[in-house]
């Protein structure tokens, strides 16, 4: 047997990944999304796939050729013929494609582009969003279109014409709502819309009619049974607050457009409304729309006639990530964390205990349930990325392998649990990996990593860290993280128990679950370095702060000064719940509670790594500390990446995910190896 390699920060660019499965209402064919960077355009390709389940033995085929990334495919009530999305023609649009094959042929052709293809019931509809600024809103309401260009240069000047337009409208940029940037970008004067049209049958032209009105955003798409109405969400306060209070509303599916109604009270925010196949019921999630966000997210039921929801999932005390209905309307499907692993259950629609349809050491992404109640879903495992499984009854089988060469040829380091006592008596649940090729009697330099948040849990599964544990791992180091008090997975206690206090309380039960692993005799103390993003960037720079273990840290994405970060981010509601405070009325505690308080503290060389474009956390707080610790003389270097946002590290342009791996094992080398 040849000798395997080490695993590469280079490695990123052979991974291959599985997106969004759709199993086909009869049982016989699962669409979904593969994934896969490509190095030389420094760009994600996605494409349709199909796999065949009607024969002994499934085969896996690619479906969609298109140049530009084909997402989103969703399968018409007979399973003859899939939508999908994709911007073969600039714009994203929604195509469709028999499933007997042929060519793709677009349904949609609106100027901003279209998303969300949404079936109606009986198949003769589709809904989907699209957005819009008031003045396209009023020519489309007029009726009147556009004559079509005479002639190609004619065609060139009006788009020419359109993109000065668009750039004049932010010179000066009129900033009049909040949020007004998000991801990395400013938000426009458009507004994202809900529209329905008939399917053509015979290839005719088909207009869209457009549902919702106003500077509202309207994403989510339910049709009813009898296709008389959609189901959406919208703020009770959307002027004012378009991201929270957020209810159930209905939209009459009408040939003059009407105005929607509220069918859900304040008091919890709802999202993600399905309509029960019989039409009876409304399902949707909810969690409680005051106090911490950490608050759990349970899947809830009212009936369609109208009534007061009733969550279904409380007993199970974990937060509902996604859910569908089966076919019969009996039952609901939903995937939930649980302590490091996320799994697959099932509940009836009047209640009950929740039954665990699919377990095991592992994270499902996504899933699917066919008219069988067979189960579509991907996942992940600490030994292996993503890939597509089925399962039916007691039976389960893996249907993709597309990692598989990589995988065979590369060393690929073991993850361990380990459970302790914070020191308040709480447990902890933890993970380790010790070095490829470890040897006994030796000391190691080891990685704690962290997870931000800070309410979400981590796993051994992972898949966006797979790759940087292991390639810590074959560069030597041992590895350890863990999910603090505050994560999600341990129930609404154990996640909201950090409100008023993100650092203290958590900085221990990560150092206590440090200094377990010490005791393990493997790791050299003296070669320790300390890394996290996002509220986990938060959470290295007030640990280093407080305490000087760590040879080297390396800080990725953070907020550092609750104040300013508050005036900056595109959620200030977070402050408002996690503290219970605007900043501007307790500094003293706005202060104290921000890791730039304790920055003459730091003596950690410190890595400061920031996206120009993340609107999340933006980069002002990183400027603030890495000139507060430069002013200070000490060791500090800010590594800022162009064009980038909050998510960089995991969906960023692949050269700056590779480029960030490589500089991170660099600056943790420099300082650990010896």
């Amino acid at each position: 047997m040849p000798k395997k390699k080490l695993i590469a920060a280079e490695d990123l660019y052979e991974l291959q990944f599985v997106e969004d499965p759709q199993l086909s209402p009869d049982g016989k064919h699962i669409a979904f999304v593969k994934m896969s960077l490509d190095k030389l355009t420094n760009k994600y390709k996605r494409s349709i796939w199909l796999t065949d389940l009607s024969t002994a033995t499934p085969t896996t085929r690619q479906f969609t050729f298109g140049s530009k990334p084909d997402t989103s495919p969703r399968w018409s009530p007979d399973g003859k013929t899939l939508a999908f999305v994709s911007a073969r023609n600039d714009k994203p649009q929604i195509f469709l494609i028999a499933l007997d094959g042929g060519e793709a042929r677009a349904l949609t052709s609106m100027p901003n582009g279209a998303t969300n293809p949404v079936w109606s019931s009986d198949g003769k509809r589709l809904a989907f969003n699209s957005r819009l600024n008031a003045e396209e809103r009023k020519r489309e309401d007029s009726g009147k279109d556009d004559a079509p260009p005479s002639n190609e240069l004619e065609a060139k000047h009006r788009t020419e014409i359109k993109e000065d337009e668009e750039k004049k409208k932010t010179d000066p940029r009129i900033i009049t709502k909040l949020p007004y940037r998000t991801g990395t970008e400013y938000l426009d004067d458009r507004y994202t819309h809900i529209y329905v049209m008939d399917v053509p049958q015979n290839g005719e032209k088909v207009k869209p009619s457009r549902l919702t009105d106003g500077d509202y955003n309207f994403g989510e798409i339910a049709w009813t049974k009898k296709g008389d109405a959609i189901i959406s969400t919208q703020s009770h306060d959307p002027d004012y607050s378009p991201w929270e209070h957020t209810a159930l509303i209905r939209l009459p599916v009408a040939a003059k457009r009407k105005p929607y109604h509220y069918i859900t009270a304040r008091g919890h925010d709802y999202f993600n409304p399905k309509v029960s196949p019989n039409g009876k019921w409304i399902a949707s999630l909810r969690v409680i729309d005051q106090g911490s966000f950490g608050h759990t997210a349970h899947l809830a039921v009212m009936p369609s006639t109208g009534a007061e929801a009733v969550d279904l999932t409380l007993s199970l005390d974990r937060s509902v990530e996604a859910y569908q209905w089966s076919a019969d309307s009996k039952w609901l499907y939903f995937q939930a964390g649980d302590q490091g692993d996320t799994g697959i259950y099932r509940i009836g629609v009047n209640g009950g205990v929740p039954e665990k349809i699919v377990s095991g050491h592992r994270v499902v992404l996504s899933f699917s349930v066919d008219d069988d109640r067979s189960l579509a879903f991907v996942a992940c495992t600490p030994e292996r990325p993503v890939d597509l499984y089925l399962s039916k009854g007691k039976s389960e089988k893996r249907l993709t392998d597309f990692n598989k060469i990589l995988l065979a040829e590369r060393e690929v380091a073991k993850t361990v649990e380990v459970r302790y006592k914070a020191r308040d008596g709480r447990e902890i649940q933890g993970w380790y990996l010790k070095p490829i090729h470890f040897k006994k009697n030796r000391k190691y330099p080891m990685v704690v990593s962290m997870h931000g948040g800070p309410h979400v849990m981590w796993s051994p599964s992972t898949p966006s860290m797979w790759i940087e544990w292991q390639l810590h791992a074959a560069r030597g180091y041992a590895v350890f993280y863990c999910n603090p008090r505050g994560a999600d997975g341990y129930g609404d206690e154990f996640s909201t128990t950090i409100q008023n206090g993100w650092g203290e309380e958590p900085m221990h039960d990560i150092l206590t679950g440090a200094d377990r692993i010490v005791e393990m005799g493997f790791v050299d103390t003296k070669r320790m370095a300390l890394t996290g993003g996002s509220y986990a960037g938060y959470m290295s720079a007030w640990i280093v702060g407080h305490d000087h273990r760590f040879a080297c840290a390396w800080a990725q994405r953070g907020l550092y000064s609750l104040m300013s970060w508050y005036g900056t981010t595109d959620i200030p509601q977070l402050v408002e719940r996690e503290f219970e405070l605007m900043p501007f009325d307790d500094m003293k505690k706005a202060w104290r509670h921000s890791p730039l308080a304790y920055v003459r503290e730091i003596k950690t060389p410190l890595a400061i790594e920031h996206q120009d474009q993340d609107y999340r956390c933006p980069v002002s707080d990183a400027e603030q500390l890495y000139t507060s610790l430069k002013r200070l003389r000490k060791t500090v270097v800010f590594y800022r990446y162009p064009r980038e946002g909050h998510e960089m590290s995991r969906s960023g342009e692949p050269h700056h995910r590779v480029d960030r791996l490589n500089r991170m094992m660099a600056w943790f080398d420099k300082y650990c190896k010896k």
